[in-house]
């Protein structure tokens, strides 16, 4: 039953896809089959739908369109040949278990990458929406486009494409809220999803019966029926070269979607989802696809969801879906070729509009100004640039603020509690102190990039406490010392020996002392290493 329902609902979407990656609509159909297949078998996902997808179907369609202008191939072959490369750095990836690098996309860039790039795809979808030759990568050369062609919008393709839209937002909510007074919640929303096929099957009986096509209505024209033949793409020195970059950015954007919905949904059943063998189901599924005359695929997040909801427990839903696609590549594409564009543009407006999540730029407005300014950054650079200078520039950016915040640890005097042997922060807290004794917690890994920082901040806890003469270095939130790091804490430690202050650690994490030992730090030490902060504090603070 899973897979009945979520067949019904990848024809239309594969076909829209298939448009907005710039490729004939069967190839949506093709890279379907096979590549359900190949996942079923080395997925570690039991409920992950893959196929074609919005996000990656626009990097796809912005990669081999500069591709096909340098080397002048055909977009069919590009596009095969792209998605091979990303089903090899995936499957790469994932045999030598660097599913990690996908850390790299944070949540901010992710977040702003989809909005943005769901904004693109949405603008991009007008020329099917409004009938006009609309071209473009960026908001600009779109907005230059609707300003050049917008006179010559056509009526009739506005009318059913406008429609189209109408109908299919309103059976995500409204008509859910409707079905939910009639059956359960799973299969109201379940039959909510069978909309867009409604909405294909509607158009083209009116198309047929009202010759709407013969009044400028743009159709999608014949699909050859049949199965897909198998071929491997063509991978010279040249095209690896020209794609590879968007391959990588195909397979990190991919695994990181893919990766996301798979532990989602097995966490609401207590399932393991492994990352690695992720990697090497969605590389076997590109794959495939490319091998089948497809391109590059990853996992649905609408699909999966409604592959769940339905009951799948099992990759067999997979294997039944694919069987479903086949057989609809087989007897139902004769009657698709009057199927309007402007439904399928309309498919893709309503799928990608609700990638786009205000909540999550509020909230992240709110917690984090570092993480805001990533995400904007991401949005801008690929609604005004392109995609993948967008993801690059968020990549940039988070690594630049994570490496500026790590050079600036966060330090706090602490005193103990009075009562107690917690220590707390003496700019927040009520605490004990001693003129004597003064403790520092350190809250950061220290390295040579940060350690600098450090000993200016010791430098002017010094000069503020001049009776000091124990110097307490807490080190519960030092989890590595690099070698640049340590030299300048033994040197620290000799300068304060110079002016009679003995330096001090405490509750040092066992890796950190096992290093140190190496080195006999505690034997060039002025002072001792204690286990705990409050074994420090009673010993140097009882009176002689």
């Amino acid at each position: 039953m899973a897979a009945i329902i979520v067949t019904i609902m990848l024809i239309p979407q594969s076909l829209a896809y298939a448009m907005l990656a710039g490729l004939p609509p069967a190839t949506g159909l093709y890279a379907s089959i096979l590549p359900l297949l190949a996942y079923a078998l080395f997925g570690s996902s039991r409920t992950l739908a893959v196929g074609p997808v919005a996000i990656i179907s626009l990097l796809s369609a912005n990669a081999v369109g500069l591709a096909h202008i340098n080397s002048g191939l055909n977009v069919l072959t590009l596009s095969m040949t792209l998605a091979l490369l990303s089903g090899m750095l995936m499957l790469i990836m994932g045999l030598f278990k660097l599913g990690f690098i996908a850390n790299l996309l944070g949540r901010p860039v992710v977040t702003g990458f989809i909005t943005a790039a769901g904004i693109l795809i949405a603008l991009g979808q007008l020329k099917h929406i409004l009938g006009i030759p609309l071209g473009g990568h960026n908001l600009p050369e779109l907005a230059q486009g609707l300003l050049q062609y917008g006179r010559h919008t056509h009526l009739l393709t506005v009318g059913v494409g406008v429609i189209s839209i109408l109908f299919l937002w309103w059976a995500r909510a409204p008509l859910t809220h409707v079905l939910c007074r009639f059956m359960s919640k799973n299969s109201a929303s379940a039959l909510s999803k069978l909309a867009p096929v409604s909405a294909v099957i509607i158009s083209i009986l009116l198309v047929s019966n009202l010759d709407l096509n013969q009044h400028g209505l743009k159709v999608v024209g014949d699909i050859p029926s049949g199965l897909p033949t198998l071929a491997w793409p063509e991978l010279s020195g040249l095209l690896v070269s020209t794609l590879m970059p968007s391959a990588i950015m195909i397979s990190l954007i991919g695994y990181v979607e893919s990766i996301s919905v798979a532990q989602t949904l097995a966490n609401k059943r207590r399932q393991q989802i492994d990352p690695n063998h992720e990697l090497l189901g969605l590389g076997a599924a590109n794959v495939a696809s490319a091998a089948s005359g497809g391109f590059a695929v990853t996992g649905g997040f609408s699909r999966s969801v409604v592959n769940y909801d339905a009951g799948a427990r099992t990759p067999m839903a997979g294997v039944f879906t694919a069987v479903g696609i086949a057989l609809a590549s087989l007897y139902l594409t004769p009657y698709l070729s009057l199927l309007p564009k402007a439904v399928l543009g309309a498919t893709i407006v309503v799928a990608v509009l609700t990638l786009i999540e205000p909540n999550e730029i509020k909230f992240t407005w709110k917690y984090s100004k570092h993480d805001f300014v990533a995400m904007m950054i991401t949005i801008g650079m690929v609604l005004f640039v392109g995609v993948e200078a967008g993801v690059m520039a968020g990549v940039v950016t988070t690594i630049s603020l994570m490496l500026w915040r790590t050079s600036r640890p966060h330090t706090a005097v602490v005193g103990p509690v009075a009562g107690g042997q917690h220590f707390r922060n003496i700019d927040r807290h009520k605490v004990e102190q001693f003129e004597q004794v003064i403790a520092l917690r350190i809250d950061e890994s220290l390295f040579f990039g940060n350690v600098r920082y450090l000993d200016n901040q010791l430098n002017e806890l010094l000069a503020r406490n001049p009776c000091i003469e124990h110097l307490i270095l807490m080190a519960s939130g030092i989890n590595h010392i690099d070698s640049s790091a340590v030299e300048s804490l033994l040197e620290f430690n000799q300068r304060l020996h110079d002016q009679g202050i003995k330096m001090h650690l405490s509750e040092v994490k066992g890796p950190v002392l096992d290093r140190l030992q190496r080195i006999n730090f505690a034997g060039q030490l002025t002072g001792t290493i204690y286990l705990s902060q409050h074994q420090a504090w009673q010993e140097l603070t009882k009176p002689c």
